[in-house]
């Protein structure tokens, strides 16, 4: 089960809809290629949807589904697995910094599995070899020659076999990639409390979308709110109930002393420093355990509506 063979047929089906999902492909010179998803191409909901699908590799089910926040309709962005470690920390983690010259995005996608210099693919024990490796970045510009480069060199491809897509977070379909790891920050939660990641049979997530801000740094706040107070995740686990118990309570996002107010203030008390915010806030408002072997649940945390509609920007009565 090769991540970026899966995530690179994902990629030509989105080629092949270049105008239905208003992105545009961009030819790097030197090698390899550029899908804009909303940096300069206007991308979609849609857009954001495949984007989700190739970020995952192609193992999960991601859709929109009905949902609210303070009483007003708002679509929650929805993912159900059978493979949540590849899909989420060997691909869909952002675990990569692409920084070259004044160029800078948060790196995610099976490209990640290629290179396997990330602490966290030692803890899962997976990498792979790759013959043309595919990433998802969250970022405002169009990577150029130099970082197609660095991608290639670092996971032993030529630079024409590596192909990046791109779109900001405040963008509709960047939005949509990012509300979409749900899943993926309970895994990380757990894997940081030293859970075994092995236990997980199935996984589900929701979360709820929120409009499009007016600059990233506002969008980087309104998504994370969309994880921190608004997902929902369901695990279905296997082993002993007590150990549940036990790590459950340090996995939601209300285990944070900087729990309760919006990201965007946290963000700011910290000077925007992402390294100073207590990091067992980045994960998931509430989380469920169903074990499969002994047919009990357990739950913890809990999603705060009001702290996402003052995030939202939402007013009036509903």
């Amino acid at each position: 089960m090769n991540l970026n063979d899966r995530a690179a047929r994902l990629v030509e089906t989105l080629i092949s809809r270049v105008e239905e999902r208003r992105v545009r492909v961009v030819e790097v010179a030197g090698g390899g290629r550029v899908v804009d998803c909303g940096v300069e191409s206007r991308g979609g909901v849609l857009a954001g949807l495949e984007l989700a699908r190739i970020c995952m590799a192609d193992l999960a089910e991601i859709g929109l589904v009905p949902g609210e926040v303070g009483g007003r309709g708002c679509p929650s962005v929805q993912v159900a697995t059978d493979h949540a470690v590849a899909s989420c920390l060997a691909s869909q983690y952002a675990g990569w910094q692409l920084a070259k010259g004044d160029f800078f995005a948060m790196g995610s996608g099976p490209m990640r599995a290629a290179s396997g210099t990330e602490k966290v693919f030692h803890d899962i024990g997976f990498r792979e070899e790759a013959s043309a490796v595919v990433g998802v970045l969250e970022g405002r510009a169009i990577p150029g020659p130099e970082v197609v480069a660095m991608v290639a060199e670092s996971c032993r491809v030529a630079p024409s076999a590596v192909t990046l897509l791109v779109a900001p977070t405040a963008s509709l379909a960047g939005g949509v990639q990012v509300v979409a790891r749900s899943v993926e920050t309970g895994l990380h939660k757990l894997h940081e409390q030293g859970f075994d990641l092995g236990r997980i049979v199935s996984a589900f997530g929701s979360a709820p979308l929120p409009p499009v801000a007016g600059d990233d740094l506002a969008a980087i706040g309104r998504t994370n709110d969309a994880i921190l107070y608004g997902a929902r995740v369901v695990l279905d686990v296997t082993g002993d109930d007590a150990s549940l118990e036990e790590v459950g309570p340090m996995v939601p996002s209300s285990s944070s002393r900087d729990h309760g107010e919006p990201f965007a203030a946290v963000f700011a008390r910290y000077n925007h420093d992402f390294y100073a915010v207590d990091p067992h806030l980045f994960s998931p408002a509430e989380v469920v355990f169903r074990n499969v072997e002994t047919g009990n649940t357990f739950a913890f945390g809990r999603v705060e509506p009001g702290v996402l509609a003052r995030s939202f920007g939402l007013s009036g009565e509903a």
